[in-house]
């Protein structure tokens, strides 16, 4: 067989079962081919194996992400195998397993794949699966729904010992076609990789379909009076107004990114009366637990009690989750086991309101809150036919605090300069406040682009990235409904705010006896007054996530610089860069920096130039609009043009490790105007 047509029906076959969540979820599973290809040095036939490598995921694989392996010398390792309590051992030795260059690091389920005596096997973490696999009669169950077809595996530890389990209970069973992981997933088999699939697929859809049947019409239990979902509106801002107070708690022990999730699922499992005992339980699947940790924080709150009231039990049960976090760590740690990672919740469930989840970064946070998903399904199924008996707290231990998996988070790239920091950047859909935007992503950063424009704003996320990079928000920053509107979308989107710049901004180059009222107001409406009121909404949320933060201010050489025909652009300016002063004194206390950044004429790329200043300050100036970013250059000492991509790097800067000393400064880059020099 072709090897190279043997890879690519494993990438086909595996990203569609990956494509479906009801099959497996994020970067959970793996699958594997076994077939022919010539050896490079002898040239004669050579068995290898294609499998899913550690880490990535089935509906996004590609070649890179499979590893190659020499099937003769992976089960030679059998002969090796030092037994139960050195199996860690064998991960090491699949390195000398591999063929070529290998591919990608092989996972610990290699030996899965390897000793099953087929040559396509899928092993994947469906919710139907796992409830039966979880079910106190998961034995017996499996038995009753699909007969001899499919047999039982009882838990153990993904490693070299389960690949043997799996191996000798097929030999045993010849016509089954796949098997239940006690407590864990699925692993079916096939000897094509179109049969491997359509098993997979059956086993899945047949433990959903007996759970539809069968399964009591509520497993969760009664509704609880005052637990139900709040009407949508309600719900979005008890949520947001939670938020921050909720970040700042799971953040204890190090930043984290939120995601906010109110699905049906999740609300109706949080209003019923199983809640507390089921949540208390944890989860099963390792893929779950690793990204939910153990359980959840439940508030025992109902959804009409005040916001005040619940942020005051949070900060109660918060306590009393890192004691039982700490004590379960002792309970079950020995010498050789890693220090413990933080005992902070990752997921925190709010009845009547949510879900939060968190995670390193946007795009973890939003999988650790799709894996507790995943859970409620799980729990659901076999509630509805049996009890949930996840595997005990010691194995989630032994899972958690594995030295391979200690080794596989110490492989993780370092993080960069703003990564976990969300920032919340106004006028960012052009000009600087879009250069500011894009710095930020660059560097780890969750950025929300807020706009007066949503098309706009919209647009300039998208060429950031996904979702999980930005997002862009409709934001009048005159406007202080507005403006709580945009902060609330913010922390929804992200789970709160750390990095705030006050961008915005319009101009109207006049002389004084041609400025009228209206041209004065509307300047200050924009930049001083919405300066004052997004500040205002970030400062609310900051001091109570209580980790500190940035307020940046894009003022202007202008606010020190008695320049022409902007009286009321200038005075504006001048009014935002004593904010800066004034907040970075109130501020400080909460940890809160507060600095200025004050630009020159920034011409190329400003959407404030392009709307009719550029044209007017050239006329003042005497000179060609084309000409005017090089006049304001030729003005300075070092003759050089500011572009926005300049305010960027102070703004990175400004808001990096490297000056976490620093507030209430104003940082000039203007490339050197002497007129302009601060005293």
């Amino acid at each position: 067989m072709n090897g190279h047509v043997t890879a690519d029906t494993l990438i086909a076959r595996s990203n569609r079962l990956g494509a479906d969540k009801k099959n497996t979820n994020f970067a959970g599973g793996n699958t594997s081919a076994k077939g022919q290809a010539q050896d490079p040095v002898t040239g004669e036939p050579v068995e290898l194996m294609w499998v899913k490598g550690s880490g990535g995921d089935l509906g996004t694989l590609r070649e890179t992400g499979l590893s190659v392996l020499r099937l003769d010398r992976m089960r030679a390792l059998v002969d090796v195998y030092p037994g139960l309590d050195r199996e860690d051992e064998m991960v090491a030795a699949f390195d000398y397993c591999l063929h070529g260059k290998g591919g990608a690091t092989p996972s610990i389920d290699t030996a899965m794949h390897g000793l099953v005596n087929a040559a396509h096997v899928d092993h994947l973490h469906p919710d139907s699966g796992i409830a039966i696999a979880t079910a106190a009669d998961g034995e017996a169950l499996t038995a009753k729904i699909f007969g001899g077809k499919v047999v039982w595996v009882p838990w153990r530890r993904p490693g070299f010992q389960l690949g043997l389990d799996i191996a000798a209970i097929q030999q045993a069973n010849p016509e089954a076609i796949g098997c239940i992981l006690g407590g864990h997933g699925i692993t079916a088999w096939g000897d094509t990789s179109e049969e491997c699939e359509r098993n997979s697929l059956w086993i899945i859809d047949t433990a959903a379909a007996y759970i539809a049947e069968h399964g009591a019409a509520e497993p969760f239990g009664a509704k609880v009076e005052g637990f139900e979902a709040l009407p949508e509106a309600e719900r979005r801002a008890r949520a947001a107004a939670l938020a921050p107070t909720i970040r700042g708690l799971a953040s204890h022990d190090k930043p984290m990114v939120g995601h906010f999730t109110d699905s049906e699922a999740v609300l109706e499992f949080l209003s019923r009366e199983k809640l507390a005992a089921l949540a208390a339980l944890g989860t099963s699947c390792p893929d779950h637990f690793l990204r939910t940790k153990v359980k959840p924080l439940v508030l025992d709150l109902p959804a009409t009690a005040s916001v005040e009231d619940q942020i005051s039990r949070l900060h109660e049960l918060h306590e009393a989750y890192r004691a039982d976090y700490r004590a379960y760590y002792e309970a079950h740690a020995d010498a050789d086991s890693p220090a413990m990672r933080g005992a902070d919740p990752l997921i925190v469930l709010i009845p009547g309101v949510g879900m939060f989840s968190y995670g390193a970064n946007k795009q973890t946070a939003r999988v650790a809150g799709e894996f507790y998903v995943n859970a409620i399904n799980v729990m659901r199924g076999a509630e509805a036919l049996s009890t949930y008996a996840p595997i005990s707290d010691a194995e989630k231990f032994r899972i958690e605090y594995w030295a391979l998996e200690e080794a596989k988070l110490q492989r993780l790239p370092k993080p960069k300069s703003h990564q976990g920091r969300i920032a919340f950047v106004t006028g960012a859909a052009s000009g600087i406040g879009k250069a500011i935007a894009t710095r930020l992503a660059a560097e780890g950063a969750c950025v929300v682009v807020a706009d007066l424009d949503l098309e706009k704003a919209q647009a300039a996320a998208a060429e950031l990235g996904s979702s999980d990079v930005a997002v862009g928000i409709a934001a009048n920053v005159a406007d202080a409904e507005a403006v709580r509107a945009a902060m609330d979308a913010a922390v929804l989107a992200f789970g709160g705010v750390d990095l705030v710049v006050n961008n915005a901004g319009l101009s109207l180059s006049k002389p004084l006896l041609e400025t009228t009222e209206k041209d004065w107001d509307l300047q200050h409406d924009v930049m001083a007054k919405g300066s004052f009121l997004v500040s205002k909404a970030a400062a609310k949320a900051l001091i109570e996530q209580g980790m500190g933060g940035d307020i940046i201010y894009i003022s202007s050489k202008n606010s020190v610089f008695a320049g022409p025909n902007n009286i009321a652009y200038s005075a504006t300016k001048a009014d935002q860069a004593h904010q800066v002063r004034l907040l970075a004194v109130e501020l400080g206390e909460y940890g809160v920096r507060v600095n200025g950044i004050n630009p020159d004429g920034v011409v190329r790329g400003s959407g404030i130039f392009a709307s009719g200043w550029g044209a007017n300050r050239a006329a003042t100036y005497g000179v060609n609009e084309e000409d005017l970013g090089q006049f304001y250059a030729n003005r300075t000492i070092l003759k050089r043009e500011v572009v926005p991509e300049n305010v960027a790097d102070a703004v990175y800067v400004l808001t990096g490790p490297e000056l976490s000393r620093t507030t209430g400064l104003h940082i000039p880059v203007d490339s050197g105007v002497a007129a302009a020099f601060l005293r």
